[in-house]
């Protein structure tokens, strides 16, 4: 007798999967903590509500885009072929309609922030949606999806005030770099099949060894530049110890993949870990002296 085929999952789990939802912390608790600095305090729910939207919308328009463009290589790559398109449960026009229609929202959103967060709207989409060609046509892919994070603190502060101050470009930076780091672990995990399909990262143009040593590099000026920008906006040291035990946290998982650079699960899991740290510090920075007085004022 055959064997009875597997339970088809629920079109919500299939949902979640499609959009991995279980990786949705990866990026927002430095939305979060970016967008608690930019209201210098607890944000109107109203802010809350549309900057939370828009990076859902963001990110959701993201993921679906590249599941459209990746379904032939993720149908040949092991760790992917049972990806919602690639695997024929969904079609690729699916695919595209949801990617349109979030995309669709993230507009919506930024218009009712502001008129300048309502035009750079389509240049976020740009950079959120072209990553999904690169790793195509160049070894720094994971610069550039390093980049689709680091756009976060300059997109939420556009969000809050409507402008971008100076210093928010040193977490920029340090975004890039700390984003770039996390891509270049992950790119690690898939080495051997980015070779075969022809595809191009940076483990695989200079070797995992290599890759594996320019992590803790990228951590380190991350940090150094997230550090500055706290010194330019005149956080208090609670920011800073976090800043403290992130680098300690990442030195330790940063030398365990040295020691075996195709071994990503724990710096893959670790990011969720130093991200929710990153947050914590702010809240401690902005709370913890005045904690009842903030509160009542960013709600008024």
């Amino acid at each position: 007798m055959s064997a009875a085929p597997a339970p088809r999952a629920s079109p919500a789990k299939e949902l979640g999967r499609f959009l991995e939802i279980q990786n949705l912390g990866l990026n927002l608790s430095f939305a979060l903590a970016f967008l608690l600095l930019a209201a210098d305090g607890l944000p109107s729910l109203r802010t809350v509500v549309l900057v939370v939207i828009a990076f859902v919308a963001a990110r959701n328009a993201g993921h679906s885009f590249n599941r459209w463009a990746d379904r032939e290589i993720d149908a040949r790559n092991p760790r992917t072929k049972g990806r919602l398109v690639a695997s024929g449960r969904a079609s690729p026009v699916f695919a595209l309609a949801f990617c349109a229609a979030n995309a669709a929202l993230l507009v919506g959103a930024a218009y009712f922030l502001n008129p300048l967060a309502f035009v750079l709207a389509p240049v976020a989409l740009a950079i959120v949606l072209g990553y999904s060609y690169t790793k195509r046509v160049t070894s720094f892919t994971t610069a550039f999806l390093g980049l689709v994070e680091a756009i976060t603190p300059a997109a939420v502060f556009i969000a809050v005030r409507g402008t971008l101050p100076l210093p928010v470009l040193l977490a920029v930076g340090g975004l890039l770099a700390w984003g770039t780091a996390f891509e270049t672990v992950h790119s690690l995990g898939d080495i051997a099949s980015d070779r075969e399909l022809g595809l191009y990262s940076v483990p695989v143009r200079i070797g995992p060894a290599r890759a594996a040593r320019l992590v803790p590099v990228l951590h380190a000026v991350a940090l150094g530049l997230l550090a500055l920008f706290g010194l330019a906006i005149g956080l208090p040291p609670a920011y800073f110890g976090a800043l403290v035990v992130m680098g300690g946290i990442a030195a330790v998982s940063d030398r365990a993949l040295i020691r075996s650079p195709t071994e990503t699960r724990m710096p893959f899991n670790r990011h969720f870990a130093l991200g929710a740290i990153y947050l914590l510090g702010v809240v401690l920075a902005l709370f913890y002296p005045l904690g009842p007085v903030w509160m009542v004022h960013g709600l008024l």
